[in-house]
C-alpha cells in the first residue's frame, strides 16, 4: 500500500499543477477528488477551481468503501446547481486496487444510468493483481480497464487523463489546435455541452 499511495499523491500533485497551468486563471477546470478508504468514502475537494485546491496527501486504510463513493459522484454531476448545464461533460477517473464487493452493483449501476453519469467519460486503473476488473470494466465508458502492474504506472494513467482534459481545455481558446494523442471522437465528446 505505501508505494502505491505515494505515487498516487504524487500524481495527483502533478495533475493539479499541469491542469492549473493549463486553466491558467480561467476557472474552466474544476476539479473532485473522492477517496474511498476506511470506515466511508469522502470528499476532499468539491468541485473547486483547480487553481485553488490545496491538497491533502491521502493515506492508504484496509477497507474500500468504493460504493458509496460512486454515489457521492452520482448526487455531485448531477447537480445542476453545482455544476451548470452549460458545463462540458465531466470526466471521471477510477483508481482502484480493490477486490470484488457484490454491494456496488447497485451504486455503481446508478452511477453509470444517471443522466449526466452515462453521458461523462469515466475512465478506470486497475492497480496490481488483486483489482477487480470486471466492475472496473462496467465503470469504464468504453469497457477499457488501463492496468498498473507496479506503481509507476498509475502516474502514467493520470497523466493520460490530464492530457485529455488539457486538450479539451486548450481546444476552447483554439478550436484549430489539433492533438494526436487524443482521438477525436474521445474530444467531441467531451465537447458537448449537457444540452438540458
Amino acid at each position: 500500500h505505501g508505494d502505491k499511495i505515494e505515487v498516487l499523491n504524487e500524481s495527483v500533485s502533478e495533475m493539479i499543477a499541469e491542469l492549473t497551468s493549463v486553466d491558467a486563471g480561467h476557472g474552466f477546470i474544476t476539479l473532485t477528488v473522492i477517496a474511498f478508504g476506511g470506515e466511508a468514502a469522502s470528499i476532499i475537494e468539491r468541485n473547486v477551481p483547480v487553481g485553488s485546491i490545496g491538497f491533502t496527501p491521502l493515506k492508504a486504510s484496509g477497507r474500500t468503501p468504493m460504493g458509496q463513493a460512486f454515489t457521492l459522484a452520482r448526487e455531485l454531476v448531477e447537480d445542476r446547481d453545482e455544476i451548470s448545464s452549460r458545463s462540458y461533460r465531466p470526466t471521471i477517473a477510477l483508481v482502484s486496487d480493490g477486490q470484488q464487493v457484490p454491494a456496488l452493483d447497485d451504486e455503481l449501476q446508478a452511477l453509470v444510468d444517471s443522466d449526466r453519469g452515462s453521458k461523462s467519460s469515466r475512465f478506470a486503473l486497475a492497480v496490481g493483481a488483486d483489482a477487480d476488473r470486471e466492475m472496473l470494466a462496467r465503470f469504464a465508458s468504453n469497457g477499457n480497464v488501463h492496468e498498473a502492474s507496479e506503481a509507476t504506472e498509475i502516474r502514467h494513467f493520470l497523466q493520460w487523463v490530464t492530457n485529455t482534459v488539457s486538450q479539451v481545455t486548450l481546444s476552447i481558446f483554439d478550436p484549430d489546435l489539433k492533438f494526436e494523442s487524443v482521438s477525436d471522437e474521445s474530444i467531441a465528446l467531451l465537447q458537448q455541452d449537457d444540452a438540458f
